[in-house]
């Protein structure tokens, strides 16, 4: 369910987004209704449309007029290149930027890197 303290209709574009990431939501498949996403969720029907055209304005739903909203074209490859260049500014430069005050090099670092990626289960070097 929903209620991480974002707002709902931004939690209901992170749950679509993330379907549409890990490919639960292909291209060109139908997404749930407005009318389907409020009722599961129990939320307002204003809302839950609210957390689609997020989407829509992203370029990631299309609307096909008449039978509902679809993923877009393109649209996994768009938000995959989004995350990871959030993931890159938000924890990989600061990562390096530290390592650097640290004295450690790039095979220092690549090396501390690979060894707690062994450490982590499911992650794999």
């Amino acid at each position: 369910m929903l209620d991480d303290g974002a707002p709902l209709f931004t939690q209901i574009a992170e749950r679509l987004a993330d379907q549409i990431a890990d490919g639960a939501l292909a291209e060109g498949e139908r997404v749930p209704s407005t009318n389907e996403l409020a009722a599961y969720h129990r939320i307002n029907p204003a809302t839950a449309a609210k957390g689609i055209n997020v989407l829509t304005d992203d370029g990631l739903l299309e609307k096909r007029r008449g039978i509902g909203m679809f993923v877009a074209a393109g649209a996994r490859e768009r938000l995959l290149a989004e995350r990871r260049k959030r993931f890159a500014e938000r924890y990989v430069q600061p990562l390096v930027a530290e390592a650097h005050r640290l004295g450690f090099d790039a095979d220092e670092l690549v090396t501390l890197i690979r060894e707690a990626s062994h450490t982590e289960e499911g992650i794999r070097p």
